[in-house]
């Protein structure tokens, strides 16, 4: 779980948890000094970040629903509008862009010097060349990456955990009232999704083929997509691993059979992931391809847990409303 403690003055890390009745926060400088726990390290700051760069799109809508996008001064890789309301998109192409350099599986490719070049006391998401080990502390850096990105969940993985990562970022930016209001609205839209229980009575597999041929991924329960498909009344036909993502064989997903396949990606159009599902050695055999309930999904409506993954429960019940 992503949990935080403050420490110095002692305060509470949920809706006493800083900021003022209206969900704003103090003035920059009177914040007291919060540590969080993050990725199995101690993160500590002194006051609220001015400057953050991010490497990934997971933070935005928290940071957007917290009102501190505007925080954000420098950002790396694809945001697929998709993600993202009018206005927020609008913000988002206002901040300056290093690279949108993906490769083949989907990582950002960038280097530790473009990161720093960009002066930033925060830095959200880890890269493979970019990370606590390769940035560290330098000139005052931060960093924090999502706890589904970095195995620091428990499984089965709950929608608490997406309420947790508000309350993160809630203590960081020193919004913890702001942060209890975005919660309870979250809890709400679930409660109300997983009352029409869309998919009763079938199963699902939620995939990550390779485009163009190669290994299949399949998400169990350590992965947000579980209770998504959980609350839109589906069954996981992997719901018997508590793994996060894990290669798995054609042979193996056809014996599962499912009603329901979830195909995700990372950016571009859908029709190709659809069609990767569809060349899988022996998947003309299975269920979801015969019915045609192959359902492509942009990657962070499933992974990891942020409030997107409401958008995309929303996404997969209209998927199954119209898909009986």
């Amino acid at each position: 779980m992503a949990c935080c403690t403050l420490v110095l003055p002692l305060a509470a890390c949920g809706a006493n948890g800083g900021g003022t009745a209206d969900g704003e926060g103090d003035d920059v400088g009177n914040q007291a000094a919060v540590s969080v726990e993050n990725c199995g390290e101690t993160v500590n700051f002194d006051a609220a970040p001015e400057r953050v760069t991010t490497l990934k799109p997971a933070s935005i809508p928290t940071l957007n629903a917290l009102d501190v996008l505007d925080r954000v001064t420098a950002r790396a890789g694809q945001y697929p509008t998709e993600y993202y309301d009018d206005a927020t998109n609008a913000k988002i192409a206002e901040i300056p862009s290093i690279t949108d350099k993906l490769d083949a599986s989907g990582h950002l490719q960038i280097s530790r010097e473009e990161v720093v070049a960009t002066s930033p006391d925060l830095v959200l998401g880890f890269t493979d060349t970019v990370n606590r080990e390769t940035v560290g502390y330098t000139g005052g850096v931060r960093m924090l990456e999502e706890p589904g990105f970095c195995d620091a969940l428990e499984s089965p993985v709950t929608w608490d955990d997406v309420y947790d990562e508000v309350r993160l970022y809630g203590t960081v930016f020193d919004r913890g009232n702001k942060a209890e209001q975005v919660v309870a609205d979250l809890e709400k839209r679930v409660a109300e999704l997983a009352d029409k229980a869309s998919g009763e009575g079938r199963s699902v597999a939620v995939l990550y083929p390779t485009v163009g041929g190669g290994v299949t991924y399949a998400y169990g329960t350590g992965s947000m997509s579980h209770p998504i498909v959980e609350s839109a009344g589906l069954e996981n036909v992997y719901g018997d691993s508590t793994e996060r993502v894990f290669e798995v064989t054609a042979e193996d997903l056809v014996a599962r059979d499912p009603d329901v396949i979830i195909a995700l990606y990372s950016e571009g159009e859908a029709g190709p992931v659809v069609d990767a599902v569809k060349q899988i050695k022996g998947m003309e055999n299975a269920k979801a391809v015969r019915e045609n309930r192959i359902m492509p999904l942009l990657l962070n409506f499933a992974e990891p847990p942020t409030p997107l993954a409401v958008d995309g429960l929303e996404k997969v019940d209209e998927f199954l409303e119209s898909n009986q």
